[in-house]
């Protein structure tokens, strides 16, 4: 994750010069685009990657990441004056339930309780960091406000990796594809998209989205590696499906 972060930044910074993007101004803009940062990178992808380190299953991870958009919708209300129709909370519900069903197969029985405290830390900041971002800094320049994003992230995720690992790498070919990958196509794409999303929909209807994660991953699973699809499986998709088009409807 350092080595991903740095490289993001370095990437951001040379494509904010390039283009001419305006910087934030002015300590509060900072301070807000730092917090989002640390909440949505840090805490949120250092909870996962921990987790799973750990020896959580996917499957569980998923699960309970899976509760953004239900802890999202909570807090929508009365921290962004958002209003949560009967309908759209039916949808978050029942795309939790298709989540559910899709990683049903993949939860093992590991001892959970001391691996879920990484996941529930990626569960909070991926849910504060929603609602954050939403309240205080949505609008911002994606090339130069990413810099800003990732810098407290990168001094964070420095810091742990020093207390925790040894900082050696193996650079290998596997390697540096994943890590392009997880640059260029996540850290650069994805989450340029999550900020566009954040900036012009509600949190509600954002958060949402990520019930669509957990199926896309057993589906293009299904057809890459050839892991067993189920019934069940497909059931849940089409619960997170249907969950996540109820809960981006309109109120009415």
């Amino acid at each position: 994750l350092l080595v991903r972060y740095l490289l993001v930044i370095t990437l951001m910074t040379i494509l904010a010069l390039v283009s001419g993007s305006p910087w934030p101004r002015g300590g509060s803009q900072l301070l807000h685009l730092g917090v989002s940062g640390l909440l949505l990178h840090a805490l949120y992808l250092g909870g996962v990657f921990m987790a799973i380190k750990n020896g959580l299953p996917a499957g569980v991870t998923a699960l309970v990441v899976g509760l953004q958009p239900l802890l999202t919708a909570a807090g929508a209300g009365f921290l962004l004056g958002e209003r949560v129709a009967p309908r759209q909370w039916l949808g978050l519900v029942i795309g939790l339930a298709g989540v559910a069903l899709v990683v049903a197969n993949k939860i093992g029985d590991l001892p959970l309780a001391a691996m879920l405290l990484p996941a529930l830390a990626a569960l909070s900041g991926i849910t504060a960091g929603t609602l954050y971002q939403k309240r205080f800094c949505a609008h911002f320049d994606l090339r130069s406000g990413s810099v800003v994003q990732f810098l407290p992230t990168t001094v964070c995720t420095a810091l742990v990796a020093w207390w925790t690992e040894s900082m050696h790498i193996e650079w290998t070919g596997e390697f540096v594809f994943a890590l392009l990958w997880l640059v260029l196509v996540l850290s650069v794409g994805a989450i340029s998209l999550l900020n566009l999303l954040i900036r012009s929909g509600s949190a509600v209807n954002v958060a949402s989205l990520f019930y669509l994660t957990p199926p896309s991953t057993a589906l293009i699973a299904w057809l890459v590696f050839g892991e067993t699809l189920g019934a069940v499986a497909i059931a849940g998709m089409l619960l997170a499906v249907l969950g996540v088009y109820l809960a981006r409807l309109p109120p009415r």
